[in-house]
């Protein structure tokens, strides 16, 4: 038996036929995937909070108005209340997971005092909670077409406005989603 392709550091665009409610036109940067299952980040959700309450509730001081403002994203229903920094610097935090794309994922404070005394990376965005596949479950939704994939670019994660990202993802593989029937089929 062929073992399966790995879709870490992939992002999963939504089909259009996907009407889960909180699935619906996302696009996921998976994070880890392999036998045991997947886990991943949902990039184009926001939560309830901005990096300003949130920096409040962590009794973290930041003064940046511009900063303070940022929605901080809803990475996935999956422990909404744990939090998550994902970047484009090498820097080694207390808590990070390299990415071969450039990425990193980051879960520790000391990111975070980064971010609000104005010493963190450049281009960032702070989630959370996360997604979650059972093993076998992220294939099993493949198969279904549920999901298309397509490399992660920092274009997309860092640069491509929100409301935008679901379209620009599946653009950079030449798809245009408002053109795909919401029924699905196996040739």
């Amino acid at each position: 038996m062929l073992k399966p392709t790995s879709l870490a550091e992939q992002l999963l665009i939504a089909m259009p036929g996907l009407e889960d409610g909180y699935f619906s036109r996302t696009v996921a940067l998976v994070c880890q995937h392999d036998e045991n299952g997947a886990m991943g980040l949902v990039l184009n959700v926001d939560s309830e909070f901005t990096l300003g309450t949130l920096f409040d509730q962590l009794d973290m001081p930041c003064q940046n108005p511009k900063l303070r403002q940022q929605t901080v994203l809803a990475g996935g229903p999956v422990n909404p209340e744990r939090g998550f920094v994902l970047h484009n610097d090498s820097t080694r935090w207390d808590s990070s997971m390299q990415l071969n794309n450039g990425m990193s994922i980051s879960s520790s404070r000391d990111i975070l005092n980064a971010l609000a005394n104005g010493s963190g990376p450049e281009q960032f965005q702070v989630l959370l909670g996360y997604s979650g596949w059972a093993a076998g479950q992220l294939e099993e939704e493949l198969a279904d077409n549920a999901w298309l994939n397509a490399p992660a670019s920092t274009a997309i994660v860092f640069d491509a406005p929100m409301a935008e990202r679901w379209q620009a993802a599946a653009q950079q593989i030449g798809v245009d989603l408002s053109l795909i029937s919401l029924q699905s089929g196996h040739a």
